[in-house]
């Protein structure tokens, strides 16, 4: 196993990583956050297209997303497509601008959230392993092949767990700082 294929092993476990902190940015915390409107598409023109192409995302307070909806004809659609998408925001217009306060969390759902951020964390954990489980399949078919010896396999064997654990304590840090954000009230 060359570092070429070492590399490509960390790739695929950053963009895991990358994916687990994206959706972690979706979660409400007691703080308001542009990212909480991520999953928003709203129909425009005939195509779909997230919130953030339609107009501008702010938060002018703790407690406050705003969205400034460049063309005026769309707000009642921009407004629906907040309201349909389920995140428990209720969307007000006044002009081209589309506020919503935050509600305060309850401490049952904060503790469903912080179920949600785990389940997340298990998901790339499982996507971590099925990665490694390839860059090992890769080195049995190497040593099968007489490319690397018994010696190689087991020190990359052993890199590739290594590169795996120190993956897997960043998501453990990144799920438990989300945790206390949550959690903080």
């Amino acid at each position: 196993m060359d570092a070429k294929q070492k590399e490509g092993l960390a790739e695929k476990m950053d963009k895991a990583l990358a994916v687990l902190d994206k959706e972690l940015r979706g979660l409400r915390t007691g703080r308001a956050s542009t990212n909480l409107l991520d999953p928003v598409v709203v129909e425009v023109y005939g195509s779909k297209m997230p919130i953030s192409q339609v107009g501008t995302l702010s938060t002018p307070d703790a407690k406050t997303i705003t969205v400034q909806v460049w063309d005026k004809a769309m707000v009642k659609t921009v407004e629906k497509a907040i309201a349909d998408a389920n995140l428990g925001l209720n969307p007000s217009s006044d002009g081209q601008l589309i506020r919503m306060a935050l509600p305060i969390l309850s401490q049952e759902r904060r503790k469903e959230l912080v179920k949600i951020a785990h389940k997340y964390a298990e998901n790339t954990k499982v996507a971590l392993r099925n990665i490694r489980r390839d860059g090992m399949d890769t080195l049995k078919k190497m040593e099968k092949d007489n490319e690397i010896s018994e010696d190689e396999h087991h020190s990359f064997s052993e890199e590739i767990q290594k590169l795996t654990n120190d993956f897997i304590a960043k998501i453990d840090a990144n799920t438990k700082q989300k945790e206390q954000e949550i959690l903080n009230i």
